[in-house]
């Protein structure tokens, strides 16, 4: 009864694990996101060869399939130097050093964004309603902000690394 009881705790938590991989992926196949602008709305106009040639695979599943790399992965997560954090796709000043903080979620967070460089939109996707944000001048999918930042501003700009370059 006892190695019973063993297997089952080890698939529960293997279940687990797997959900938690999931959930926290974005499905990139599905975009029900309230969105009335069209990447064709946006000051930054590429074809989809254009973006393919001047983004790495990543980049590309991130910025324009609106996707998100795994938690502490991304090259900025725990980056903590004075500058200015840019769009990936057309160099958009969207965060400064003074923005970021660690959140420990796993994404480099910002506690608010450069006035004017980030848009807004409602995601419905994964069962879930978060706030999308996206690069004002281009359209790329940058992450999603959250309420529960730990600053005055009460904001957290939970960024895709990928999403984001670093000039200092």
């Amino acid at each position: 009864m006892k190695f019973k009881s063993e297997i089952l705790l080890i698939i529960i938590v293997i279940t687990c694990g797997i959900l938690f991989v999931n959930f926290t992926s974005q499905d990139t196949n599905s975009k029900p996101i309230n969105s009335s602008k069209k990447m064709k709305d946006y000051k930054v106009q590429k074809s989809d060869e254009e973006w393919r040639k001047i983004l790495s695979d990543v980049e590309y599943r991130v910025l324009i399939e609106k996707g998100t790399e795994y938690p502490g992965t991304g090259e900025y997560n725990i980056f903590m130097e004075e500058g200015i954090y840019n769009c990936k796709g057309c160099d958009n000043p969207l965060f400064t050093s003074d923005q970021k903080f660690e959140s420990n979620c796993g994404w480099p967070s910002f506690d608010n964004a450069i006035e004017g460089s980030v848009e807004y939109k409602n995601d419905y996707t994964l069962g879930m309603t978060r706030v999308e944000i996206l690069c004002t001048n281009c359209g790329g999918h940058l992450g999603h902000v959250f309420n529960d930042g730990p600053t005055e501003s009460g904001k957290r700009y939970c960024v895709n690394s990928v999403s984001i370059d670093f000039k200092n």
